[in-house]
């Protein structure tokens, strides 16, 4: 199976803008937060169907709260896409939740804290030395 070519790459890349501005801009569902991020989107060669990959900042009953109002505001996101993005067919959407912005940011700061501690634990032998 080959990768996606450059044209799949420009029609994720504006499916992915355009569906970040419908969420921000027009989406008024209270469920879906301003912590609402599109990642990424996947599209299949036919347009037929759409991965929306959604980062959310928040607890677990907040990302679960969020993915409802996303799948339950798929149809009307992807008639404003019709509107706004010149393609023969429009996909359907399917919303993924991506943790791997959380994920980047806990291993941060586990690895941050390990330098810490190495630091403080070099600096307490340089101490014990002298």
């Amino acid at each position: 199976m080959r990768g996606p070519n450059k044209r799949m790459i420009r029609v994720n890349d504006e499916l992915a803008r355009e569906i970040a501005n419908i969420i921000r801009m027009e989406l008024k569902d209270p469920r879906v937060k301003s912590l609402t991020s599109v990642l990424r989107v996947e599209t299949t060669q036919d347009l037929k169907y759409c991965k929306v990959f959604v980062s959310v900042l928040g607890t677990e009953d907040e990302k679960q709260s969020v993915m409802t109002g996303l799948k339950n505001a798929a149809g009307f996101i992807r008639h404003l896409l019709a509107e706004n993005v010149n393609l023969r067919n429009t996909p359907e959407l399917l919303f993924k939740l991506d943790d791997s912005v959380e994920y980047a940011i806990k291993m941060d700061k586990l690895i941050k804290q390990v330098s810490d501690n190495l630091d403080k634990t070099q600096k307490e032998s340089n101490d014990y030395e002298q």
